[in-house]
């Protein structure tokens, strides 16, 4: 599924209405994927607090919304704008692909929680399909 012109820039204009609270979303995102998918937390079990809202959530939520501002900056050529990430997360980090989908869902959860009135359905279609796009352009270096 590919994103269209009218998908890029609902993402664009959405992301730039809510992206002055990334890290509150990346945070919450992060630790609904750490309480509802436990089995995420191995890929963190160097941090001392894996509880919701712990420091160290905070601060890994805000790099991955990080992230995805990025890729939003990067929407027309994701899998070239996100290979150094690609390589990180495949040959370094060896997180299992399946979790950036898992991460995508959580993070499409909270954009709903936090912005009722501004995830539309169409928002929501277009952040799927971006989310997924996304999570596809990380999945670059593991074929």
């Amino acid at each position: 599924m590919s994103l269209t012109a009218k998908d890029k820039e609902t993402v664009k204009t959405f992301w730039a209405k809510i992206s002055s609270n990334g890290a509150a979303i990346g945070a919450d995102a992060l630790s609904r994927m750490l309480v509802v998918y436990p089995q995420t937390k191995t890929y963190f079990s160097h941090w001392k607090d894996l509880s919701p809202g712990s420091a160290p959530v905070k601060k890994h939520g805000a790099t991955v919304i990080a992230g995805v501002a990025d890729a939003v900056a990067k929407i027309d050529d994701l899998t070239a704008g996100l290979l150094s990430l690609s390589e990180l997360h495949a040959f370094t980090l060896r997180v299992d692909p399946s979790n950036f989908k898992i991460l995508s869902h959580n993070i499409l959860v909270v954009l709903a929680i936090m912005f009722p009135t501004d995830f539309t359905p169409e928002v929501h279609v277009a952040m799927d399909k971006f989310l997924a796009a996304v999570a596809r352009a990380l999945s670059e270096k593991y074929r």
